[in-house]
């Protein structure tokens, strides 16, 4: 096993190193992984061009057509996408937005075993958002009835079984503008009382106070998972397991585990530093990562749960990269 891991690592092939062991990135279009995980010639002259605006820079990238990700399945098993964060799937009116349009591009080219995770809406699971330099208040944070008729249906209905997971991500939070854990577990409670009951839902919580028992507490009640999320401003992922107990919380034994960006490096920095994820930019790279990850993943497997790693390139430079040395720490301390 660890010989036929190393090798299938080193073709960047992830798809068969455990069957309780996924390892996955956020997001896939990346021309940067042409000559790792993508093929030049099957996407001449089918490129399209981005520029997006990172803090007070902008960056210019080629990106693949969708259907590229049939390509990014047979080397990955699972696939956080993330557009979904930031557009409900239906608007007001019930028409379907550019996000589902984008979603059901998607699930016509992926294949059946194809295990997805997507990101909740922030309009659903953000306490404040973010309106050009200013963060407002949500009045649908955490509304149930939004989330049931806006995004959860209409994301079960195009992705049916190959919906692997559902990820909440909650932004930091000022200390000014944070809950009570208290507040924050008995608002978690509401809603996943009124949510479709569902086995497939994660909590990313990313300010360090809400890693807390009352949170806690609702976590184990309604089957929910604990995201360790390796973030800027957010405790290791062994402290983040070791405040809820090591304890795994989700109903359906999935455990998520994200790789983001290098602790106490803020986004924009990252993003320029990584641009254009075609490289490891080596003094990005935490080596307790590794280390803690492997961790949870042997821990994880003798509980019988499935360890899902998603590696996003601003953890790094290269997810791909990234991906292929967890490999080897997981065959080095003999977890795979």
């Amino acid at each position: 096993m660890h010989a036929e891991a190393t090798k299938a690592a080193c073709d960047f092939v992830f798809r068969d190193l455990h069957p309780r062991v996924l390892v996955g990135t956020a997001s896939d279009r990346y021309s940067g992984w042409i000559g790792q995980i993508y093929t030049a010639s099957r996407y001449e002259n089918r490129m399209g061009q981005r520029v997006q605006k990172v803090g007070s820079r902008s960056f210019t990238s080629l990106v693949l057509p969708v259907d590229s990700v049939q390509e990014y399945f047979e080397h990955f098993p699972a696939l956080e996408l993330d557009f979904t964060f930031y557009s409900l799937l239906l608007s007001p009116d019930g028409e379907p937005t550019d996000s589902y349009r984008t979603l059901e591009r998607y699930a016509e080219h992926l294949p059946p075993d194809a295990r997805v995770l997507l990101k909740v809406p922030q309009k659903v699971c953000a306490w404040r958002l973010w309106t050009g330099a200013q963060a407002l208040s949500n009045p649908s944070f955490l509304d149930p009835d939004l989330f049931r008729e806006a995004f959860y249906q209409p994301a079960v209905h195009l992705l049916g079984d190959r919906l692997a997971a559902l990820i909440f991500e909650q932004e930091y939070h000022r200390k000014g503008d944070r809950l009570h854990p208290d507040d924050l577990a008995a608002r978690l409670a509401t809603f996943f009382d009124a949510a479709p009951k569902d086995a497939r839902y994660h909590v990313e919580m990313r300010t360090p106070s809400y890693l807390s028992p009352p949170v806690f507490r609702v976590l184990a009640q309604y089957g929910v998972g604990q995201v360790l999320s390796h973030w800027t401003w957010l405790p290791s992922l062994r402290q983040q397991w070791q405040r809820s107990g090591q304890r795994f919380f989700n109903a359906s034994r999935w455990v998520v585990l994200r790789w983001l960006t290098p602790r106490g490096m803020r986004y924009e920095e990252a993003y320029a530093r990584a641009h254009p994820f075609d490289r490891l930019v080596e003094d990005m790279i935490q080596p307790s990562l590794f280390q803690e990850t492997a961790e949870v993943v042997a821990r994880g497997l003798k509980a019988d749960q499935t360890v899902c790693i998603i590696i996003n390139n601003r953890a790094g430079g290269n997810a791909p990269l990234l991906a292929r040395q967890l490999v080897m720490t997981l065959v080095e301390r003999s977890v795979l």
